[in-house]
């Protein structure tokens, strides 16, 4: 194990002149900080900022998140992906709720529905005080890069090595808090993924990477990400002034969250090639069907999965059976779509053509 009496330091001295102002900071309320770290393990804190006001305006105590229905947290939540978030942070509302209080030692934040190691000691941290030692994204790079470490981040031992190495690190006292934050900040603002200004960074001196001009070789990862391409077809039901959505059940992506009819192949295809695949209902080809493509071929990046979608208008002169589309469809007035928490993909469609009202 490495170990540098003067790392944490240095980091502390950085962060009295740089740390980030950020509104979840500052605050000893385990709900605050829990839902601002929730917010951030997916999201770039300017991204998040926004979010996380409008949820505590939205939700401003656990008693109030708990009491919400899973169609307004989604829908507070919309546009910041990863939805299982949203649902976990509904779920343990609930046993926080059940439980009479926040938990307040390690051990029962570890059990909240979606909090991990990380998340559980960032609350113990910065709520309680407690001497657990953070480990995200950021510290992974820091001290990967500063000690040299070729153990790679994304095996069980790596992540057992990091978290032991970052715990021996954690200054003892009232200091650990603000080393956890100051190690986070410095890896999201100096030690930065690309091309960071290691002329200005205070730990330059003594940064193995730095020294041995290998900063883009840390941190080390064991294998790359496999990214698949689906291709979605996506119907816009237009019958009397009403649309046929449906909310998204399966444990795929988006679960939870309200879309048009879907059809989806497994390569690109021309609307009047879909019956090949089998999986179009007979209305959509109809000759009663009037069919317009609104958004072709459109690209939607998520983290393990390239979309290729389109979106059409498809107008009926009645609405089709439940049957007839294979699912259960909410019928929906124009007027209404924001009341719904869409996809962003979908939702950004619907913004451009002027289907969602005000945009």
């Amino acid at each position: 194990m490495v170990k540098d009496c003067s790392f944490a330091h240095k980091l502390l001295g950085w962060y009295q002149e740089n740390r980030r102002f950020l509104p979840w900071r500052g605050t000893n309320d385990p709900y605050r900080i829990w839902v601002s770290e929730i917010i951030l393990q997916q999201t770039r804190v300017n991204q998040g900022y926004g979010y996380y006001l409008r949820f505590m305006e939205r939700f401003p105590d656990v008693h109030a998140l708990a009491s919400a229905s899973e169609d307004d947290v989604l829908k507070c939540w919309q546009g910041l992906g990863y939805y299982s978030r949203a649902r976990n942070l509904h779920k343990a509302a609930r046993q926080i709720m059940e439980a009479g209080g926040f938990p307040k030692d390690y051990a029962g934040i570890r059990r909240l529905k979606g909090v991990g190691d990380y998340t559980a000691a960032a609350i113990a941290s910065f709520a309680y005080g407690l001497p657990y030692a953070v480990v995200d994204g950021n510290v992974y790079r820091v001290l990967s890069r500063y000690f040299g470490l070729e153990v790679p981040i994304d095996t069980g031992g790596g992540k057992r090595y990091f978290a032991a190495l970052a715990q021996e690190l954690l200054p003892e006292g009232d200091d650990g808090a603000d080393y956890n934050q100051a190690l986070m900040d410095f890896g999201a603002m100096q030690c930065v993924p690309k091309n960071p200004d290691c002329e200005v960074c205070p730990l330059a001196g003594s940064c193995v990477a730095s020294a041995q001009g290998r900063i883009a070789d840390f941190p080390v990862k064991s294998r790359k990400l496999n990214v698949s391409t689906r291709f979605f077809h996506y119907f816009y039901i237009s019958v009397g002034g009403e649309t046929a959505l449906f909310r998204r059940e399966n444990s795929d992506i988006w679960k939870g969250l309200y879309e048009p009819l879907l059809v989806e192949t497994g390569e690109a295809c021309e609307p009047g090639r879909l019956l090949v695949h089998g999986k179009v209902p007979d209305f959509i080809l109809s000759e009663k069907a009037e069919r317009t493509l609104l958004c072709g071929e459109t690209r939607h990046q998520l983290t393990h999965r390239t979309l290729i979608a389109d979106l059409y208008r498809l107008e009926l002169p009645e609405k089709p059976s439940d049957d007839e589309l294979g699912r259960h469809a909410c019928w929906v007035k124009q007027e209404e779509l924001a009341d719904y928490a869409l996809p962003r993909l979908v939702e950004g469609w619907f913004e451009k053509v002027g289907l969602l009202p005000g945009k």
